[in-house]
């Protein structure tokens, strides 16, 4: 990665940085990880292994209870051999800087981090509880129980006030006020897309919700602007923009705000999405027809 390589030129006499490949199979050749090793040349200057049992994800990956925030995941060890943080590498640079220096609150990195799994924990068990109440769209019952669900949510949120913009617990409320009150939808999603919890805010979680219900329910236009808003605050955090369709996320985006009747924006996201497009090597002459087209029909209409 990039970003590690930096960190691994400035810190060289300091740290060593090793990335360890984990989703390989034992029976996968040590040459494929190596071949892309030796692809990525100077950007990826720092030691790379790859394991050839359990041993990172189990002793490592699982033992800290990462197992299900995904990859990557990086850990530092101090110079005192002890575990100093563990986080995601694009939010390595200013916690580096503070191991390094030995200005880094151990403690109240500990404290956060069991916050944070506290409140993931009881977001996940909302969860649960309130997909009972969605309703089964298998029989076409897309209404559900919002009423009965929003009381649920308020108890949960009444006992524990922290959860009430976690991400499960927003994107439910979020879709229960749609069917129910669109413009508390609206004015509960502003604030929920803006309001980081245990991780960011549920841009997904609400474009999903959006997109689900866009041909179910009577959505009123000011939705379809949070729905292209939290398209772009998604793009706006993402870690590695490299590895995204970028092109088609700004073309769905556009969608959105045309739906939103915000005829400026729509085609201002169109525009990107052929920029984007653009710098894709060997890019599809179809997808750039039908964003030129989709462009053109915006200006006219």
């Amino acid at each position: 990665m990039p970003h590690l390589s930096t960190l691994a030129k400035e810190y060289r006499k300091q740290t060593t940085i090793l990335g360890i490949d984990v989703m390989e199979k034992k029976t996968t050749p040590i040459e494929k990880v190596k071949n892309f090793v030796d692809s990525m040349g100077m950007r990826m200057d720092y030691h790379v292994a790859a394991q050839d049992s359990n041993f990172m994800v189990a002793r490592w990956i699982e033992a800290s209870g990462e197992q299900d925030n995904g990859i990557p995941t990086t850990f530092v060890v101090n110079s005192e051999g002890l575990l100093a943080w563990i986080g995601h590498p694009g939010d390595l640079d200013d916690v580096l800087q503070k191991i390094v220096n030995k200005t880094w609150d151990l403690q109240e990195f500990i404290a956060k981090r069991k916050e944070e799994k506290r409140l993931r924990k009881q977001d996940d068990s909302a969860r649960l509880v309130l997909n009972d109440y969605v309703g089964d769209a298998n029989k076409h019952d897309y209404w559900g129980r919002p009423d009965s669900a929003l009381l649920v949510i308020k108890q949960i949120v009444t006992k524990e006030p922290k959860l009430k913009f976690t991400p499960f617990i927003a994107s439910h409320t979020f879709a229960f006020l749609l069917k129910i009150d669109p413009h508390k939808a609206y004015e509960y999603g502003k604030i929920a897309l803006v309001t980081p919890t245990y991780e960011n805010p549920p841009y997904g979680l609400i474009i999903g919700k959006i997109k689900w219900y866009s041909d179910k329910l009577n959505i009123p236009a000011e939705i379809f602007e949070i729905c292209a808003e939290a398209c772009q605050l998604q793009i706006d955090h993402l870690r590695y923009p490299e590895l995204v369709d970028l092109s088609n996320n700004y073309h769905e985006m556009a969608g959105w705000y045309w739906r939103a009747k915000n005829k400026s924006k729509a085609i201002d996201a169109e525009q990107k999405a052929i920029k984007e497009l653009k710098k894709e090597k060997g890019f599809s002459k179809k997808d750039m027809n039908a964003f030129e087209s989709q462009l053109q029909q915006y200006k006219n209409m």
